[in-house]
């Protein structure tokens, strides 16, 4: 029932986005064409089946995917399908008046439809739990602990586990979670009982031998069987799996995307390119910011802190000021009075309910305004839209042997971690998301990125 949803779904998304892009087409833009006609056959039924054909070819689970994967997959799949599009177009004389603006609206529109479309969608089954696929967990300790915790926290990725088969001890949050039907060697019986075709093997501790006997007997009881190696801490978003001469090995390929030249010279330009872009929205609003400020207490603007940025190398990071003109002093007479609050600012360099901030600055920092003058720092080189949290000298120790990989690239405006929870996430959380960056980079999550840190700052989660 739910690949038949989808393909509505889709279905509906492109229809609309052609829709629009015939009214811009037609009567919407000042170089509009009223005589531009294309049948309805093609709107309604042709052009929505082409885009079908290739958002559907690879068969992608997009409720277990993350967003920039799901970005990846439906970009490919609309650049192919206008190609198909403008193909039909001209050697199928199918418009009176082939309209190439057209086409690239309908495609640009499809893409933010189709993602929108299907990360609403993905949230609404998973929030309500349907048409979730039924799963048996075979394994225990850590790791299976870690995948449902996981599972948890995505609501389900359209998984529903009905029981664990294990030997291991099981964490008492996982217990909680998913029921424990027996041990090992009771798997054929609660296979038998349940009626399961679709099991998890987590075989964490188990050594290779284990892992291939296990899977040998699920395999001919089931449908599918999954294999959920421990490789926590692996940059697996840019790994390919390749199978050598009869398949006995297996060849887990890790890129390192960063250390291609063209990547780091694409990444900026996508910085350059974007920043211009936003630049005539930007602008008003950071006028409209500054006499706020300015007329609140007759300060500077402007605030310019030492942050370490790429190679390790210092540069002032603008922001507009959120704090007062003496807050050196207000934050020693504050700590000193608060040992509780000293413990957090020496955890985190941060406080929740930070004595130094001015009215309008708390404002600035809840809605995240106040790192709009750090696209002056992507402009000059110092800074990218996304990357690593910028961190002061202080913060260096704490990131350990993960500071090499903080200094490969320039420091963000926003990043993993401010669209996971931003400040509620954990300082070793950071540090583990700003690694996991840098070791899986790709455009795809860079856009993704972007696209959730506008979702986050609307709903003003985590900041302080």
């Amino acid at each position: 029932m739910q690949m038949p949803l989808l393909i509505a779904a889709d279905w509906l998304l492109v229809v609309c986005a052609e829709q629009l892009a015939y009214w811009l087409r037609r009567d919407g833009l000042p170089i509009a064409v009223p005589t531009f006609h294309i049948p309805d056959v093609y709107l309604y039924l042709i052009v929505p089946a082409i885009f079908l054909v290739f958002l559907h070819e690879s068969r992608m689970k997009f409720r277990a995917f993350p967003l920039w994967k799901m970005t990846q997959a439906v970009f490919h799949a609309v650049l192919w399908s206008v190609l198909a599009i403008i193909m039909l177009m001209y050697f199928g004389h199918v418009a009176q008046v082939v309209s190439r603006l057209f086409v690239a609206m309908t495609g640009v529109f499809a893409f933010l439809f189709l993602i929108a479309g299907r990360t609403a969608l993905a949230a609404l089954l998973d929030r309500y739990h349907l048409f979730e696929v039924p799963v048996l967990l075979v394994g225990g300790g850590d790791e299976a602990d870690a995948l449902l915790s996981t599972l948890a926290a995505h609501g389900g990725c359209g998984m529903h586990c009905i029981g664990l088969v294990t030997d291991a001890r099981v964490p008492q949050k996982a217990a909680a979670r998913c029921a424990v039907l027996g041990h090992l060697a009771d798997l054929e019986r609660v296979i038998g009982e349940t009626g399961i075709q679709n099991v998890l093997v987590t075989a964490s501790g188990a050594d290779s031998d284990e892992q291939v006997r296990l899977v040998r007997r699920i395999q001919p009881l089931v449908e599918n069987v999954v294999l959920v190696p421990d490789l926590a801490g692996l940059p697996v978003a840019n790994s390919e799996i390749e199978g050598i001469l009869e398949g006995r090995h297996i060849f887990l390929r890790f890129r390192n995307n960063l250390a291609r030249r063209k990547n780091l010279v694409f990444k900026r330009l996508f910085d350059i390119v974007l920043c211009l872009l936003g630049a005539p929205l930007v602008l008003p609003v950071c006028l409209a910011i500054a006499l706020a400020i300015k007329h609140d207490d007759g300060g500077p603007v402007f605030f310019a802190h030492r942050r370490v940025g790429q190679g390790g190398k210092e540069f002032p990071c603008y922001k507009f000021r959120t704090m007062v003109t003496d807050g050196d002093r207000i934050l020693a007479d504050y700590l000193a009075a608060h040992p509780e609050a000293r413990k957090d600012w020496e955890n985190d360099f941060k406080l929740k309910d930070d004595p130094r901030v001015t009215k309008i600055g708390a404002f600035l920092r809840k809605t995240s305004l106040d790192e709009l003058p750090q696209v002056w720092n992507v402009l000059k080189g110092d800074m990218s839209l996304v990357g690593p949290r910028p961190i002061i000298r202080a913060e260096i120790p704490k990131y350990g042997e993960h500071f090499a990989d903080f200094c490969l690239v320039p420091p963000g405006i926003t990043g993993m971690w401010q669209v996971n929870g931003r400040s509620d996430t954990t300082y070793e959380g950071r540090v583990r998301m700003d690694s996991w960056y840098v070791r899986n980079w790709s455009v795809w999550i860079d856009l993704a990125c972007l696209v959730r840190t506008f979702a986050v700052v609307l709903r003003r989660e985590g900041a302080y």
